[in-house]
């Protein structure tokens, strides 16, 4: 890849690889001790995190690796400004003309067989040492090769709905993956093993959404007694549902039943919080506050502040407390809002809820920047039931403001980026904001249980993405936390965090945004030193095609938010679904249409377009039972490639498999799902005798599939699931509902 852009400062790694008459394959002969040495007068700490995983892929290969002067150093580290070291660079390499990015690098091999990795900047160099380490573990010292990057996407970052209290939720805090989390996110230990994972993923942002989380987070002098003590979980029992606005989380039966978890006064979590930040910087991350309104949990009415958009202590209240949070946290990079959820009309229409947001967040930030005029920070506002035109026009003292970014944000895929790999819901959005930089909101509510990874899918999906316009995007879920792994039956000591078990997945979207072009022989490389297994290219072949269920079965069925559905349960909350219990049966596969950019015919218009006696014009939609196929050969070709695989020696192998396996159930089951609805459909239509006994052997052979994808599941995963937006997702109860498919079927007249 490669971008305009001037450098600002150029770091050098220079490594030699020596040794005591040894030969240049990295091979050790007996009586020999291949050595390496690094020098690093840069003691930033991206460079010293960096440097520990290098050091460690030498050592695994059997390299001494020790600190030492640069002048008798192997590796030697600097900043540009020791530009002599640069030029040597240049001149050792007879072609080098590339342009670093900020956080670029360049990794080349010169003449004399000696590696140089120059870096844009500091992040860059980081990722370059990073890039190096990876390359000798996974090819050895011979096989490193060159490459020239620059980020792709500039900030790829996490979205993560932060559960930092009963009284201080987030959206999905009614869920049991907000319940578990609540202590998580005030473990020290967990925030050290996801940053340091994102940042091997090259993320650079952390995005930390909540209804209103000043009171954990900040103490405001004109409103002392709103700052909250402690860390709090309600034990009250909760009804499955809770309005899809995220009002009621403050009943008397939540919060007046509740168990102190921690003991912590504010100016504690305060200091939790700058070290979580400043040890996110020393990774190359920053950290983002995301805010949905009005929402005032946690202050019980105190000061007379509601949920009213003409309460004028409400709006002095959020002003107010938007500038201690700048002021709080010298690391905090940005904050974003978003217009709407529980703003009500207040009178009128979009624009009041924007001149709201405007009075508050917006004269909140300018405030703080009055009293820090060298601070920067970027503020971030979704397009989410708000006028963007009107956002233009009203938030121009924030787009003028030299020390402010002003961004706009777009969900772009609605809630599922697992349904199709072209997407059109932000075409009027691009239009409105007329080159004007945005960040994209990619919401994967579809995969929580089972280890997803679809390279191709991921690499495709982001160079679809809108290019000139986009600042970045952040990954992650409305209806799921990923902090603990409390899913898994077999616990681990210490217990495994989210990004560690779906470590491909994170892998994938940090990567491939900065780096699209990675090669599928890279990561097959990745698999095989993670996995230690041999044959890697058949596991990740079929780890691939069992992801493929996802977006191949969500775009041809598509519910577009994740109220409406929810792939692994089959189900969504009951009104989309049109049963009493949420599952999608088989009725609901003929009725709800597919992804409008999928590719796929929608069974109501195959019915129609197979029989009735019109002249069509030929297009290139896949028809159900194509669509069909095409899961089943996904679901096949996975199934057919694991049969092989020896997983006895690795659990992680073992789990990874199993979670394959039952992907490539859930394939099965929906494929005969679609085609049973197609055939109901068109014996509903033509009265063909035939069409309904396919219908019914079709969606008898789907509840067997079911049954075996429930009992994989279950092998390994909890059960049931309970979540904020489609209630308790049951296994062993959906088993009964898929079986009511074969009754319809037969009872179909």
């Amino acid at each position: 890849m490669t971008h305009k852009g001037l450098i600002t400062i150029t770091v050098v790694v220079l490594i030699t690889f020596f040794s005591t008459a040894c030969s240049r394959s990295g091979k050790q002969f007996p009586g020999e001790q291949m050595s390496v040495s690094i020098s690093c007068s840069e003691k930033d700490p991206k460079i010293t995190f960096a440097l520990e995983e290098l050091k460690s892929a030498f050592s695994d290969i059997g390299y001494t690796v020790s600190l030492t002067d640069f002048r008798k150093a192997d590796v030697i580290l600097f900043p540009a400004s020791a530009s002599s070291l640069l030029k040597r660079m240049k001149n050792s390499l007879s072609d080098y003309s590339y342009i670093l990015k900020p956080e670029g690098f360049s990794l080349r091999r010169d003449k004399k067989d000696r590696i140089w990795v120059a870096g844009g900047d500091i992040a860059g160099l980081m990722y370059g040492i990073l890039e190096l380490a990876e390359q000798i573990k996974l090819h050895g010292p011979d096989g490193v090769k060159d490459t020239d990057q620059n980020p792709y996407i500039e900030l790829r970052g996490i979205k993560f709905n932060i559960p930092l209290d009963v009284r201080t939720p987030s959206y999905s805090d009614m869920s049991d993956a907000g319940q578990i989390n609540i202590p998580e996110v005030w473990n020290f230990d967990f925030w050290k093993e996801t940053i340091d994972n994102l940042a091997k993923y090259r993320f650079n942002l952390i995005s930390l959404w909540s209804l209103h989380p000043f009171p954990s987070m900040v103490k405001v002098p004109e409103y002392p007694d709103i700052a909250l003590n402690d860390v709090k979980r309600s034990r009250a029992k909760f009804p499955e549902y809770f309005d899809t606005r995220a009002t009621g989380y403050d009943t008397k039966e939540i919060t007046g039943n509740t168990e102190t978890l921690l003991t912590l006064t504010i100016e504690e979590k305060i200091d939790f919080w700058k070290k979580v930040m400043q040890y996110a910087s020393e990774r190359n991350i920053k950290f983002f506050i995301m805010t949905w309104n009005i929402y005032t949990y946690g202050i019980d009415g105190k000061y007379g502040i509601n949920d009213d958009i003409n309460n004028e202590t409400t709006k002095d209240y959020y002003r107010k407390s938007v500038r201690e949070l700048i002021l709080t946290y010298p690391l905090l990079a940005g904050i974003g809002v978003t217009t709407g959820e529980n703003m009500g009309e207040g009178g009128g229409g979009f624009e009041i809820k924007e001149d709201w947001i405007y009075d508050t967040y917006a004269q909140g930030v300018l405030d703080a920047l009055q009293k820090e005029p060298e601070r920067k920070i970027m503020f971030f506002h979704r397009q989410h039931e708000a006028g963007t035109k009107y956002i233009i026009r009203k938030f121009e003292p924030l787009s003028d403001n030299k020390a402010i970014e002003f961004l706009y944000s777009f969900k772009y895929a609605q809630a599922h980026v697992y349904s199709s790999l072209k997407q059109s819901f932000h075409n009027n959005f691009v239009r409105e904001i007329a080159g004007r930089k945005t960040m994209w909101t990619l919401r994967n509510d579809d995969n929580y249980y089972f280890r997803w990874g679809a390279p191709d899918f991921v690499r495709r999906f982001i160079k679809n993405i809108p290019y000139e316009i986009s600042k970045g995007f952040y990954f992650g879920s409305d209806n799921y936390i990923w902090g603990t792994d409390f899913l898994s039956r077999d616990r681990q000591t210490p217990q495994r965090t989210e990004l560690a078990r779906q470590w491909y997945q994170w892998m994938l979207w940090g990567r491939l945004g900065y780096n699209p072009d990675i090669s599928d022989s890279t990561f097959i490389k990745i698999i095989a030193d993670r996995l230690d297994i041999t044959d890697a290219s058949s596991l990740f072949t079929a780890w691939q095609n069992a992801s493929m269920v996802y977006p191949v079965t969500t775009g041809f069925h598509w519910g577009d938010l994740d109220f409406r559905w929810y792939i692994e349960g089959c189900r969504s909350r009951p009104e989309p679904a049109q049963t009493a219990s949420g599952f999608h049966d088989v009725n609901r596969f003929i009725t709800l249409r597919p992804h409008p950019e999928s590719g796929y015919r929608s069974i109501p218009d195959y019915v129609s377009y197979r029989t009735d006696q019109i002249i069509r014009t030929v297009d290139t939609l896949l028809n159900p039972p194509d669509v069909a196929q095409m899961i089943f050969n996904h679901a096949d070709t996975a199934l057919s490639l694991i049969s092989s695989i020896d997983t006895s020696e690795s659990q992680e192998l073992a789990e990874t498999v199993n979670d394959i396996r039952s992907m490539a159930y859930l394939g099965i089951y929906y494929a005969n799902k679609i085609s049973g609805a197609t055939s109901l459909a068109m014996f509903r239509h033509t009265k063909n005798r035939s069409e309904k006994d396919n219908a019914v052997k079709q969606l008898t052979e789907a509840l067997e599939y079911w049954k075996l994808y429930s009992s994989s599941a279950m092998k390994q995963y909890k059960n049931p699931l309970w979540t904020n937006r489609v209630g308790k997702v049951d296994w062993v109860k959906l088993t009964d509902e898929a079986a009511k498919d074969i009754e319809l079927a037969k009872q179909a007249k």
